[in-house]
């Protein structure tokens, strides 16, 4: 309903990791409804470049897995981007086996973003020990390859077998069947409050003895649970590095505004990337 209103206003357009069928995709009309228009972008640099220039009202882009970890990518766009965080998207994600061939035993390669073989390796393992592993850009991607090709097959979800016409081989092979991954909508600003609210946050401090345990502190001390912790190089300097934080709260909560000052004064750098409605899996 929300999104067919605002549709109404202005269409919106909606910026994924493409091509068609990806679970990005799926993620973004999960967020947006279907009454937008979706469009597919090759990396996760050109959502961003096409929601900075306006082309795009918002972007999605996957962040980590519940299985596999951090998606860097994204998190990297953020140390130079202007955007900010306007939202998350968590999916379960479901892996599977396709192809044109009629079984198994005659799939001689499989394609799949690293992320998804990486997610389906024990499976692999035992059913297919020896097919060739071919990572590429998007499960999407893969599906399209293993259309061309009989002995091919592609892992991905089920929306790619039915754009690419392939057939299930092997239904949830996903070796986690909790299997889940979240997803970030980015976009100029953030929501105001929902109340059930996450900060993301970019800080960094200096390397020496207790510099992470005081620029931590204003959350104990503010009483503010943090979620969430990731380093990533600052690109700055050699074994230089800034940290990825997500916390409980909103920017305009009054706790959480006052830990954000005490921040300002204890860190090199402190960025809010945004604040946004926690989301429901």
């Amino acid at each position: 309903i929300m999104s067919a209103c605002l549709a109404l206003e202005k269409p919106l357009t909606v910026g994924y990791l493409g091509p068609e069928g990806t679970f990005t995709q799926a993620a973004a009309l999960k967020q947006f409804g279907h009454s937008v228009r979706t469009q597919p972008f090759a990396t996760i640099g050109d959502i961003f470049r096409e929601v900075e220039a306006g082309s795009c009202d918002f972007g999605v882009g996957p962040v980590e897995n519940s299985t596999e970890g951090v998606v860097s990518h994204t998190l990297d766009m953020f140390m130079q981007s202007p955007l900010r965080i306007a939202g998350e998207v968590t999916l379960r994600i479901h892996h599977h086996l396709l192809s044109r061939a009629t079984e198994i035993g005659a799939v001689r390669r499989v394609y799949s973003h690293q992320q998804s073989l990486a997610q389906c390796r024990g499976w692999l393992d035992r059913h297919l020990p020896n097919a060739e592993r071919v990572p590429v850009g998007s499960n999407a991607e893969a599906a399209k390859r293993a259309s061309r090709a009989g002995d091919s097959a592609a892992v991905a979800g089920e929306a790619a077998a039915e754009i690419y016409d392939l057939r299930m081989l092997a239904h949830c092979i996903e070796d986690e069947p909790g299997n889940t991954t979240r997803f970030l909508v980015i976009g100029p600003e953030d929501p105001p409050p929902s109340g059930c609210d996450k900060t993301s946050m970019l800080l960094s401090c200096r390397n020496e003895a207790g510099a992470l345990h005081r620029l931590l502190s204003p959350f104990a001390d503010n009483g503010i649970s943090m979620t969430r912790i990731e380093s990533r190089p600052s690109r700055q300097g050699v074994w230089d590095y800034v940290f990825f934080v997500d916390i409980c709260g909103h920017r305009a909560d009054t706790s959480v505004s006052a830990a954000i000052q005490d921040l300002k004064g204890a860190a090199n750098l402190c960025k809010v990337l945004g604040s946004y409605p926690e989301a429901v899996l």
